[in-house]
């Protein structure tokens, strides 16, 4: 009773100090709508889909506006040229990420994303090129075949509920086999990992990270307090932290005990331990590959985008609902590779459909609508209007519904990436789905060869179509998504067809033989 007293109490003075100190700026404010006191544009937020919010009101105030939420300005970008003029020419003033203290409430202060732009941030990402840039993907052609392969076949024997299970399994066994190698308890660290995150939806939704980050007195009372003081979400915090710490310790040490007994297959982290000089500190590399494992693998935009799970659920509901698609997919596969042959990464540049659909399909329904915030550094003007210190940039999913650039935009078609010569229009998948400037997904080229990979096989091998009914009826399927920082197909029904047995008896033969 005493603390909800005292919390309506420091609300109520927070306001009143809203009302009486108003910050005079040089120059006008973005265009937005009118903030009331304290809360801002809170009330008029959809704050499961915020996107849609911003997206409307982005044909009213323009390409780029400003919002106010519990006294933060939220700068919301819905134009590729804007972006690439703040987020990519003046990178040095929008690299660093707010302080959202919940990450470090529930033991994921290692994540390399939300890192304060720095010299920690820098020595993150210089390990992440080490093993994640292009010239070194190269080694891994055959790591993405053998997993894709993998999926093609558990695919044959999937069900509604099981579908998220075999691409989450695909994303994770892949970025795990390039992080940690071959390690005896995937298993157990898959299911903590799905137990972690089940908590942290609960603790670390937008709303409720903007509530520690505008109320310091909060973070403060979580981590002087005995969690039961707190109940409800509160009570999970301790869980958190000790799966987070399972989680950082468990993968890394196992893969010092396999070199220890000459069982280690190679991977970043048995790279690292058998450099005998190395100035990287272990608690270093364990945030780096953890971030990337979970990133890669399962975690929203928290963690990283793209979400290759998400990804490779939006593919396999895109090609269920058109069919023509995925045929004319087919019959490129066919003509450039040999209709008993199985795609790989060699034959990419013989195939701009495929990777048309690929840019698809990431514009179509991008993992993370918002993308991850950008905090000014310091005040800026964009044409005129001034923009404060401390501004949250995000860029809205608009950026992918812009019938400036992409007319009938919520339609999906590949071909919109594709000259009037069959060409791929943008060689290169380096776009909003993996954000802008210095704070880009370090493991963009990992990500988009995992998919592109994946898409193939399945392409040359099975046929996605339509479930039937008790009566033999076909099953239909509307596009529907799940809220939050990070989407994903809800679940839908649909089948999977071999329509083409040499090639799945090749897979067969390759999976028999490991």
């Amino acid at each position: 009773m005493l603390f909800t007293l005292g919390i309506s109490c420091i609300v109520a003075l927070l306001v009143a100090l809203g009302l009486s100190r108003r910050r005079v700026y040089p120059l006008p404010l973005l265009p937005g709508p009118w903030p009331i006191p304290f809360l801002g544009n809170a009330l008029q937020l959809d704050t499961k889909r915020p996107w849609l919010t911003y997206t409307a009101w982005g044909k009213t105030y323009g390409k780029i506006f400003r919002s106010r939420i519990l006294g933060i300005d939220m700068i919301i970008i819905n134009s590729e040229t804007i972006t690439h003029e703040l987020l990519e020419k003046r990178s040095a003033n929008y690299s660093t990420r707010p302080v959202i203290r919940t990450n470090e409430l529930v033991g994921m202060g290692f994540n390399s994303v939300m890192l304060p732009y720095g010299e920690t941030l820098r020595q993150h990402r210089k390990i992440y090129h080490q093993v994640l840039r292009a010239e070194v993907l190269i080694s891994y052609h055959e790591i993405y075949s053998r997993h894709a392969n993998g999926l093609v076949i558990d695919l044959l024997d999937v069900t509604s509920d099981s579908l998220q299970q075999h691409v989450e399994a695909y994303s994770g066994s892949l970025i795990m086999t390039v992080t940690y190698g071959h390690l005896a308890n995937e298993g157990s660290l898959l299911s903590r990992v799905h137990e972690l995150f089940d908590i942290v939806k609960q603790i670390v939704s937008p709303e409720k990270a903007v509530m520690f980050t505008t109320q310091p007195f909060l973070s403060v009372a979580v981590e002087k307090l005995p969690f039961w003081c707190f109940g409800g979400a509160f009570a999970l915090i301790g869980r958190s932290r000790e799966l987070s710490q399972q989680l950082f310790d468990e993968p890394f040490n196992e893969v010092k005990v396999q070199i220890a007994d000459g069982t280690a297959s190679r991977s970043l982290v048995a790279d690292f331990l058998n450099q005998a000089h190395n100035d990287t500190g272990e608690d270093m590399m364990k945030a780096v590959a953890l971030t990337g494992y979970v990133g890669k693998s399962f975690a929203d935009s928290y963690f990283d985008v793209p979400q290759t799970a998400s990804i490779l659920q939006t593919f396999l509901l895109a090609m269920l609902l058109h069919p023509d698609v995925q045929s004319r997919a087919r019959a490129e596969i066919d003509q450039a590779v040999g209709h008993d042959s199985m795609p790989c990464l060699d034959d990419r540049a013989s195939l701009p459909y495929l990777d048309a659909i690929l840019h698809e399909v990431l514009r179509w329904y991008p993992p993370a609508p918002l993308g991850i915030a950008h905090v000014t550094s310091n005040d800026d003007v964009y044409e005129g209007h001034f923009i404060p210190k401390g501004s949250k940039s995000y860029e809205s999913r608009a950026l992918s519904r812009d019938e400036d650039i992409f007319p009938d935009a919520s339609r999906f078609d590949p071909s919109r990436h594709l000259t009037v010569n069959g060409k791929l229009k943008n060689p290169f998948v380096n776009h909003f789905a993996f954000g802008h400037g210095r704070r880009i997904c370090p493991g963009h080229w990992f990500a988009e060869n995992g998919l592109w990979t994946a898409f193939a096989t399945i392409l040359a091998v099975l046929r996605i179509d339509h479930a039937k009914d008790s009566n033999g009826d076909k099953i239909e399927v509307k596009p529907e998504y799940t809220t939050g920082v990070g989407i994903r197909p809800k679940p839908f029904p649909c089948s999977f067809e071999v329509v083409n047995t040499t090639r799945e008896a090749h897979i067969r033969a390759m999976m028999n033989s490991r």
